[in-house]
């Protein structure tokens, strides 16, 4: 998508997403000024907040999260973290592992009045009218006077001061590893959402947000030594300089303070970072956005420069893979800026502690199952966090290989290796999932991301069941069908807010089979998939062979059988409650299909036209898409 038509298609966008024929949404828009004190770290804004109420629904009230007061003594994030770190996971070497958000800990609780967090939010206006607040800790409630009316518009205004937290969780201050001065994130008064569940007031404890739609415009005064950057695109680039302006433009030199103005269209959050010390890279992608790149060289070492502009190179090299795999990415700009505590994705922009080229990844495929589809997390964590790992996995091995390429070498060698790559590009992610099954601390996916026993199962379902899920459906319905349906679930539901269910239902329209019981299974329960080799025998000179399911999930099964002489055949078994079959993936052709497997019977027989002694093995799932807990027995070799 070339930048020149970046605007119009943001409008059209925009306009799409409030006359959605399927589910209605709410739309805002903010208005901030914000003037900072970088003696202080502390800062005063106004907001001024237009708010469509799309819904069928009076509104009789409204909510704002109020993230930053989480980061004071015996705040509900103070008290579970810790909790948790009494949760002793296990005992190594005479030391306990315990739950810990290592990030966190017992930080909040010792915190000093300075370094502590706060949002104190002054009056709130409704259309110039008073209005009556409680505050619930991270939770500002507003009762109306007057209720918001179903398809009608109102604003509020509302003068409010924070003081910006030690660097904690996501957000804050001088965090010690990356010397960034400052991380804004969650960072004012945000709306709350409203949707077809209703008010989604969810205090900040732990994780994950959830946003509604709308166009930010936010001016942020600062200390003119410092570069910032964040969503969204400088409006006033030419005046701050920095790298931002046009060539040839001179940027104005004011006195004590300068004024940033940014705009972000169609984001649910708006983020920025700001330090004195920020080096600038801009990388403009052929056909896709400008790359910003801002970090600090922490060690003033060259090679440190360099890692930063080999990430801003490697944006470059991925996007078209990432544009033909996944989907365009629709705005203007998107940065990648040293600060935060890890990797933590917003609109336009993350927040990263180094210049790893993997975690810089995994941040930007958030801004296609977080930005772009912006699912409630709290409620469908595994939607964003396990679908950007897999997705991350695959940019990762694509820029694995163009780094191959580029180097030059025999290419069927480069092939082979490109091959064995993509063989086992996921075995750390099942990995993971089996030792969590295997951890008995695993948890439904339905569980509401705060309210996990520990945050080791929440971790590991999150990302690591989340990103099985899709790399198993690809084995259920085929890899080539699979990637559809994603394309598929992008152009229906960016900007959309989808659930579990839209998904599915997309998957069952490009796949063309039934597969509610796959998410009832992988995501409802902690049901797990076993299946094994029997036994075999020979029947009128032919190979029987008997299947067996161990496990309480049922899955479709392909089942490879090699002889003495090289050759082997395929046998695919649908799952009963499918409805239909994949096709042939690349190299079954020639499979022989069979009638469905009824979850409710243990067994299953198949066979083969040759003899028994001419089989070497027999395998079930030699692809290991397939997360059986107990792959030892899906596998079964004759030693003739």
């Amino acid at each position: 998508m070339k930048r020149t038509l970046l605007v119009p298609t943001l409008c059209l966008l925009a306009l799409a997403s409030f006359a959605q024929p399927d589910r209605w949404q709410q739309r805002v828009k903010y208005t901030m000024d914000v003037d900072m004190d970088v003696s202080t770290n502390r800062l005063a804004g106004k907001q001024k907040l237009e708010y469509w109420n799309n819904s069928p629904d009076t509104l009789k009230r409204v909510f704002y999260h109020l993230y930053w007061n989480a980061f004071q003594p015996n705040s509900m994030m103070d008290v579970r973290s810790r909790r948790q770190g009494t949760v002793v996971l296990a005992s190594r070497g005479g030391r306990d592992i315990v739950d810990w958000d290592p990030r966190v800990k017992d930080r909040i609780v010792n915190l000093k009045p300075e370094e502590q967090g706060y949002e104190n939010v002054g009056t709130v206006r409704m259309d110039g009218r008073v209005q009556k607040t409680k505050l619930h800790e991270t939770i500002l409630e507003v009762v109306l006077d007057r209720p918001i009316l179903p398809k009608s518009k109102v604003t509020f205004d509302l003068d409010w001061t924070s003081q910006v937290p030690l660097q904690i969780r996501r957000s804050g201050r001088d965090n010690p590893q990356t010397t960034v001065r400052y991380t804004m994130t969650q960072w004012y008064p945000k709306l709350v959402e409203y949707d077809y569940e209703g008010w989604h007031p969810t205090p900040y404890i732990a994780r994950e947000f959830y946003g509604v739609w709308g166009d930010y415009d936010v001016t942020i005064k600062i200390d003119k030594s410092y570069l910032l950057g964040g969503s969204g695109t400088i409006t006033n680039a030419n005046e701050v300089g920095f790298g931002y302006e046009a060539k040839g433009a001179k940027p104005l030199d004011p006195a004590g303070k300068r004024n940033w103005k940014f705009s972000a269209p169609n984001v649910h959050d708006f983020a920025w970072a700001a330090d004195p010390g920020y080096k600038h890279l801009v990388r403009n992608v052929p056909n896709g956005p400008i790359i910003n790149v801002l970090y600090k060289n922490v060690s003033g070492k060259p090679e440190e420069d360099k890692r930063w502009n080999d990430l801003a190179d490697a944006a470059v090299t991925v996007y078209p893979f990432i544009a033909k795999t996944f989907g365009p990415y629709p705005y203007k700009q998107y940065s990648f800026i040293h600060g935060g505590d890890g990797g933590m994705e917003y609109p336009n922009a993350t927040m990263i502690v180094s210049s790893s080229v993997g975690t810089a990844f995994h941040e930007w495929m958030h801004t296609w199952y977080q930005g772009m589809m912006a699912t409630n997390e709290s409620e469908y964590a595994w939607m964003d966090e396990g679908f950007t790992e897999w997705a991350s996995e695959r940019v990762g091995k694509y820029y694995e290989a163009a780094l191959r390429a580029k180097k030059g070498g025999d290419p069927a060698q480069l092939r082979k290796e490109d091959s064995a790559a993509q063989a086992t590009m996921f075995d750390d992610i099942y990995a993971g999932f089996n030792s969590l099954v295997k951890s008995g601390r695993e948890e439904p996916l339905t569980t509401h991301a705060d309210q996990f026993n520990t945050n080791y199962a929440y971790s590991n379902a999150a990302y690591l069941k989340g990103a099985v899920f899709i790399e198993q459906l690809g084995y259920i319905t085929g890899a080539a069908v699979r990637d559809r349906i994603l394309q598929e679930y992008y152009r229906q539901w960016r900007f959309k807010h989808p659930n579990a269910n839209d998904f599915i239902r997309v998957a069952e329209k490009v796949s063309g089979l039934q597969l509610d019981w796959y998410r009832g299974y992988w995501v409802g329960t902690t049901k797990t998939i076993d299946y094994a080799v029997d036994s075999l025998w020979d029947e009128g000179g032919h190979a029987l062979i008997r299947l067996r399911n161990d496990g309480m999930m049922p899955m479709p099964l392909d089942v490879k059988v090699t002889f003495k002489d090289g050759s082997s055949e395929w046998h695919y078994i649908p799952q009963y409650l499918q409805f239909g079959e994949k096709a042939p993936e690349p190299g079954q052709e020639g499979r022989t299909v069979y009638a469905p497997w009824k979850w409710t019977h243990p067994q299953y027989n198949i066979s083969s036209k040759r003899r028994l002694t001419d089989i070497v093995s027999v395998e079930i799932d030699p692809s290991g898409r397939m997360a059986d807990v107990n792959r030892k027995n899906n596998r079964l070799e004759l030693k003739w």
